[in-house]
Order: C-alpha cells, then sequence, then structure tokens
C-alpha cells in the first residue's frame, strides 16, 4: 500500500497501487527522464510510434533551446518528423482557439505521435488537443516553470475566459538540466512561485476537508510536501542557475504533477492562491495584454492567501491554520528564490487586485478560504483590509 512512496521520480512511471485513502491509483506515464542530457533519450521513448509521423510542436524560442537538438535526434533515427513553429515575436503565446486549432490543422492523418517541446502553453496545448484526437504525446520540457507536465489537466482558454478541462496524462517526458538551466529568469521564478503556491494549496485542501467534507488523499499531500522540501531546501541557489536547483525544482514540480494524476484533481497543487492568478490573468487577455507567467503570479497570490488564512484564525477548523506559515514567511521565502512577492512587483494595479479578492472564489467551483470567509460574512472586510495594507503600506 502506498508503494509509490518509496520510488524516485523517474521510477514512478506506470506505477498502479492500493492506497490508504480507499482508492487504486494508477499513475499510466510510460517514461520519465529527469537527467543531464536526458534529451539523448527522446529517440529510444519515441521508439513504439515510429511507423508513423511524428509532429513535433514549438515556438521560436524554445526551437532554438531544445527543438533543433530533438528533430535532429529523431531524423538521425530515422523518424518521419513534421515541424510546427509558433513564431510568436515578442508576444506570449496563449492557449486559445486559434492555438489550438493550428495544431489541429498540423496533425495529418498518419501522425501516430506529438511532441511538445517547450513549457506551460505548449504542453497543455499539445496535451489537450491530443486527448481529443486519442493521440500519444511527449513533452520535453524547456524550462522548470509549472507543475503540468505530468498532470492530466490543461489550462486553456475559450472565448476569453480560462478554465482546466481533463485531458489526458502525456506518455513521456524528458527533462534535460542541461536544456533547463538556459531557461529565462522569469521561466524560472514562474516554476519557483507555482511551488511556493503549494503551501496554501494543501491548507486549502485540509480546510475544504474540514468544512466542505471534500475528500483527501494523504499520499498526495505527503508527495506534495516532499516536493515542496526538495525545492525549498536549495532554493537560495536558483538565481545562480544552479543545474542542481534546477533539476530539484523540476523535480518538485513533477512530484506535484505526479500526485494530481493520481487523483485525477489539481488539488495536491492548486488552492485559492491559482484562482486569483486566473482572475488577474483573464483580465489581461480581456485587455489584449500579454499577461504575467502564471507561476509568478501564483507566488504573489500565495503570501496574500496566507492573510485571509491569518484572518479567519479564530474561525478555522482546528490544525488548519498550523499547515499556512504567516504571510511573512512565504514571502521571505518568494524573495530567497529570487521570484516576485507583492502584486505591485508585477503590475498588479490596486483595483484588479480588489476586485480579485472580492470575485477570484468564483473562478472555479471548488471550496477555498476565500469562499470560507463569503459564508462567514468577511470577504468584503477582509478584501478591503489586506488592499490597504498591501497597497498603502
Amino acid at each position: 500500500m502506498n508503494e509509490i512512496l518509496n520510488l524516485t521520480v523517474n521510477e514512478m512511471p506506470q506505477t498502479e497501487f492500493d492506497c490508504s485513502c480507499g482508492r487504486h491509483h494508477n499513475f499510466s506515464v510510460h517514461e520519465m527522464s529527469i537527467r543531464k542530457g536526458a534529451i539523448e533519450d527522446l529517440p529510444k521513448m519515441a521508439e513504439p510510434f515510429k511507423d508513423g509521423k511524428i509532429l513535433v510542436v514549438f515556438d521560436n524560442n524554445t526551437y532554438k533551446v531544445a527543438g533543433k537538438k530533438a528533430v535532429e535526434l529523431l531524423k538521425e533515427n530515422g523518424f518521419n518528423v513534421k515541424e510546427l513553429l509558433f513564431d510568436t515575436g515578442d508576444d506570449i503565446l496563449i492557449p486559445d482557439e486559434k492555438t489550438l486549432g493550428r495544431i489541429v490543422q498540423e496533425q495529418d492523418l498518419d501522425t501516430s505521435l506529438m511532441i511538445a517541446v517547450g513549457s506551460g502553453v505548449i504542453n497543455d496545448s499539445v496535451k489537450f488537443v491530443t486527448s481529443r484526437s486519442k493521440l500519444p504525446y511527449i513533452v520535453v520540457a524547456t524550462a522548470p516553470s509549472m507543475d503540468g507536465y505530468v498532470a492530466d489537466g490543461a489550462p486553456i482558454f475559450s472565448q476569453g475566459h480560462k478554465y482546466s478541462p481533463v485531458a489526458h496524462l502525456t506518455y513521456g517526458l524528458v527533462g534535460d538540466t542541461d536544456i533547463l538551466k538556459t531557461a529565462p529568469d522569469d521561466l524560472i521564478q514562474a516554476g519557483f512561485g507555482d511551488m511556493v503556491g503549494k503551501i496554501t494549496a494543501i491548507a486549502d485542501w485540509d480546510l475544504s476537508v474540514k468544512a466542505n467534507g471534500d475528500y483527501r488523499c494523504d499520499t498526495c499531500v505527503e508527495l506534495t510536501n516532499r516536493a515542496m522540501k526538495i525545492t525549498f531546501d536549495s532554493c537560495d541557489k536558483l538565481p545562480e542557475r544552479d543545474p542542481e536547483a534546477l533539476g530539484n525544482l523540476l523535480e518538485g514540480l513533477t512530484l506535484t504533477g505526479v500526485a494530481m494524476a493520481l487523483v485525477n484533481i489539481s488539488r495536491p497543487a492548486s488552492g485559492a492562491e491559482h484562482m486569483l492568478s486566473h482572475f488577474w490573468e483573464m483580465d489581461w487577455v480581456e485587455r489584449g495584454l500579454n499577461p504575467n507567467h502564471h507561476g509568478i503570479q501564483v507566488g504573489v497570490a500565495t503570501p496574500v492567501i496566507a492573510r485571509f488564512f491569518e484572518e479567519m484564525e479564530d474561525l478555522l477548523p482546528e490544525g488548519v491554520k498550523e499547515l499556512c506559515p504567516s504571510h511573512e514567511e512565504i514571502e521571505a521565502l518568494l524573495q530567497r528564490g529570487g521570484a516576485p512577492y507583492r502584486p505591485q512587483q508585477i503590475n498588479i494595479s490596486r483595483e484588479l487586485f480588489h476586485e480579485s479578492l472580492l470575485k477570484g472564489y468564483m473562478v472555479r467551483p471548488r471550496y477555498s478560504i476565500m469562499q470560507f470567509a463569503k459564508d462567514k460574512g468577511r470577504l468584503e472586510a477582509i478584501a478591503d483590509k489586506i488592499t490597504a495594507d498591501i497597497y498603502d503600506n
């Protein structure tokens, strides 16, 4: 029981076990290679699909750092390769109808596998399309920027609204630390911010169990706690692009992805802090602006949500508050990893910030500390206080 807790991250693919939570879990990812030089494993990982065409998807940035090498390796090993380049210039690629439709257009009838070379948007877009077309896909990670590499959710936009439909799990993950260390600073900050967000996500999950009767898997909680420890123990070296620290960050993000995959929900990694990030992102996209990276916003939102736990401490069920450190501790942790920690640093206006505290709980149907505050009649007062504390001091 709970055998997955005894495995290293690279040993976890195709693990199946009965869990102490009462459910049977299956982690159906076939292969993961997180190490120095891991991109060399790509042809072997793709070998079962060699009889068909391989569609390799990248943007102009990820092509330079990994896409070109991936295509060369596949062609050298006799694969029939088709390339799809998203040339975004200085803009950020958005996983919307235009992006998803372009991938569908480029999928020939004899395509047997897609390979996503990138991080958040490229991975999520290819994941969503292949889940609907019933094709497998492999992701070559180019940045330790998010936790969705081995999770089955695919956050996308539809008519300007961001939501996270269930897609499917990747066939394989390639995480080459030589590639990860070339990631831009903001993508490293995004990955670290996403990991910091697990602090309030775990507290939110505990609250939802005790106040709303939700299900929880303690094995997945342990995996997420392990992921945080691996990441935070070496986060001081992230600003230096230390390869070991970057590898630890990707391992932490991957472990939380495993936890999400086991329970088929994002609860182990996503709480109210993600709701604020989604709210901010939708506002920016609606106004035609390039949003901040999701993980950076998650990091900034985490001490904000910690303030909610502080303000509601007198009404919280027993044991919940102990899971959430103070907002000062979380801000200090973000600074250790070189990430932004205040909304002003990422150009979130006072008006947008205040509105998100009042309405963020509606972004997705998930019980959170913001919903708890609303149910207790304190949401507006807390939103006013937190906004004043952050923007007036």
